[in-house]
C-alpha cells in the first residue's frame, strides 16, 4: 500500500532536521511566554466577577478540544504530511495573539476554539519520529523539551519588563511578530519529513478511525493490574497539577499580590529547579532508592507543595512551595521509566498511549475543576490591585482538593510492583497496539516509540 518511487525531494533549507523541529518549538512558545503578563490583567478585566471560573472553562474546553482532535491530526498527517499541519497548528494556536488588544472577548473565545488545533506537539514528535533512528530518539525528544522549557523560562520576564516600561501593546505587537515569523519559517525553511514517495497510495482509504478514538486506548486499561494502577495513579495526580498549571500565575498576581516582574521570576526560578530536579536529582533518586520509592517521593513532594499553596497567604510561603513543586516534577519521569521497564518492546507504545490519553484528558479536565471550586469556595476579586483573600479561612481551597487527590495516587502507587516479568503481559495489548499507539505523541508504527513522549511531556 506505499508507493516507493523517486523524485519527491522535500521543500525547504537542507534536510530535514531537529533543529527545524526545536525552533519551530522555540518561537511557538516564547510568543506565548511574553503575553503571561499581559493576559492575567486583560483576563481580570474581561472577567472582574468569576475571573477563577472563567478562566478555568476557557482552558477546560481548550483542553478537551485538544484530547479529541489529537489523535485525528496525528492520523491525518501520516498522509497529507507533517509540514502542512505544522502550519495548521501553529497558525490556529498563534491566531488568537493579535485579538488579545482587539477584543478581549474574542481573544479568549477564540483560545478555547484553538484547542481543536493546539496540538503541536502531537505534530513535532512525529516530524522527529520521522527523521530520527530509534537509538537518536530519546535525545532527539529531550532537546526539544528542553527547547520548549527554555522558552517558557525566559520569555515571561521579558515580557513583564517590557510591559512595565512600554506598556502592554508592545509585548502583543512583538508576540504577534514572533508568530508570524514562526509561520514564516515553517513555510520557506521547514522541508518535509515524509516525502511523497513514502506515503500511501490513497489518500482517503488510509486513515484508521480507530487511530482517530481518543478513547481508543482509555478502554484497554483495565486488561492489566499493574497497568490499571499506574493510570490511576497518573489521572489522580495528573488532575491537580493540570488545573493548578492553569490558574496559579493568575492565584499568584491577584490573591497572594505577586507584581508583574515577581511571577516572571516566580516562572524563570522554579523552572530552572525543575530542570535541575529532572536532571541531576532523579538520576541520583534513581539509583540510590529504586524507581518506584522515586515515585513515592515526587508524589509525597507534590502534597506537601498543593498542601502549602491551599494554605499559604504570605510571598515568601509561595517561593518555598515553589521549591518544592520543582521536586515533585521528578514524579513523570519515574512514572515513564517503570511503565518501560515491566513492558515489553512492542507494548511500549500502547501502554504509554493509555498514560498520555488520561494526561490529556486530565488537561480539560483540571482546569474546570479549579475553576468550579475557586467558585464554589467565593475566591474572587474585589479590585485590580487587592482580594478578598482576610475573607476566607483557606486562601486556595482548589490546591487542597488538589493535595487529597495525589495523597489518593500516593495510595495507590504503594500497590505498583516494583518489576514485573515482561513475559506475563497479556497478548490483548499486541492485537490491539495499532489503535492505542494513536495516543502516544508519535504515531509512528514501532512500539518502543511510546516512551519518549511521555518523558518529553513530562519535561515540560
Amino acid at each position: 500500500k506505499i508507493i516507493i518511487k523517486d523524485g519527491g525531494s522535500p521543500q525547504g533549507i537542507g534536510e530535514p532536521s531537529v533543529y527545524h523541529a526545536v525552533v519551530v518549538i522555540f518561537l511557538e512558545f516564547f510568543a506565548w511566554g511574553l503575553l503571561t503578563t499581559p493576559m492575567l490583567t486583560v483576563l481580570h478585566q474581561t472577567f472582574p466577577q468569576h475571573t477563577f471560573l472563567m478562566n478555568g472553562l476557557i482552558h477546560g474546553v481548550k483542553g478537551l478540544l485538544s484530547f479529541l482532535s489529537a489523535p485525528l491530526i496525528g492520523a491525518l498527517s501520516d498522509v497529507w504530511g507533517r509540514k502542512s499541519f505544522l502550519l495548521l497548528t501553529v497558525f490556529f494556536t498563534c491566531a488568537p495573539i493579535p485579538l488579545m488588544k482587539i477584543s478581549p472577548w474574542w481573544y479568549f473565545a477564540v483560545i478555547s476554539m484553538s484547542g481543536v488545533f493546539a496540538v503541536t506537539f502531537s505534530v513535532i514528535f512525529a516530524y522527529v519520529a520521522d527523521i530520527t533512528q530509534e537509538h537518536e530518539r530519546s535525545t532527539a525528544y529531550g532537546l526539544v523539551s528542553a527547547t520548549f522549557a527554555a522558552s517558557l523560562v525566559t520569555s515571561p520576564a521579558i515580557g513583564a519588563y517590557l510591559s512595565v516600561a512600554y506598556g502592554d501593546t508592545l509585548v502583543v505587537i512583538l508576540a504577534t511578530a514572533i508568530a508570524l515569523l514562526d509561520i514564516c519559517f515553517i513555510l520557506v525553511a521547514v522541508p518535509e519529513s515524509l516525502p511523497e514517495k513514502m506515503r500511501p497510495a490513497s489518500w482517503g482509504a488510509p486513515i484508521s478511525w480507530e487511530q482517530a478514538d481518543p478513547f481508543a486506548s482509555l478502554r484497554k486499561v483495565g486488561q492489566d493490574s499493574t497497568v490499571l494502577l499506574i493510570c490511576i495513579t497518573v489521572f489522580l495526580s495528573y488532575l491537580p497539577e493540570a488545573g493548578q498549571y492553569s490558574s496559579f500565575f493568575l492565584y499568584l498576581r491577584q490573591v497572594i499580590g505577586f507584581s508583574s516582574e515577581t511571577v516572571a521570576a516566580f516562572i524563570a526560578v522554579v523552572g530552572i529547579l525543575s530542570i535541575l530536579a529532572q536532571t541531576v536529582v532523579l538520576g541520583i533518586l534513581m539509583r540510590s532508592i529504586g524507581n518506584k520509592n522515586t515515585i513515592l517521593l515526587g508524589l509525597g513532594f507534590q502534597i506537601l507543595q498543593l498542601a502549602w499553596y491551599g494554605f499559604g497567604s504570605q510571598p515568601w510561603m509561595m517561593w518555598a512551595a515553589g521549591a518544592v513543586a520543582a521536586m515533585s516534577s521528578i514524579t513523570f519521569p519515574a512514572i515513564s521509566a517503570i511503565v518501560s521497564r515491566n513492558a515489553d518492546p512492542d507494548q511500549q507504545g500502547v501502554v504509554q498511549g493509555m498514560i498520555t490519553g488520561i494526561r490529556g484528558l486530565c488537561n480539560g479536565l483540571g482546569p474546570a475543576l479549579y475553576g468550579f471550586v475557586f467558585y464554589l469556595f467565593h475566591v474572587e476579586l474585589s479590585d485590580t490591585d487587592g482580594s478578598e483573600k482576610g475573607s476566607a479561612i483557606i486562601p486556595g481551597p482548589p490546591f487542597l482538593f488538589g493535595a487529597c487527590s495525589v495523597l489518593l495516587s500516593l495510595l495507590v502507587a504503594l500497590f505498583i510492583p516494583e518489576h514485573t516479568g515482561t513475559g506475563s503481559r497479556p497478548g490483548a495489548y499486541k492485537k490491539h497496539s495499532n489503535g492505542a499507539q494513536s495516543h502516544s505523541h508519535s504515531p509512528q508504527g514501532s512500539g518502543a516509540e511510546g516512551k519518549e513522549p511521555l518523558l518529553e511531556d513530562s519535561s515540560v
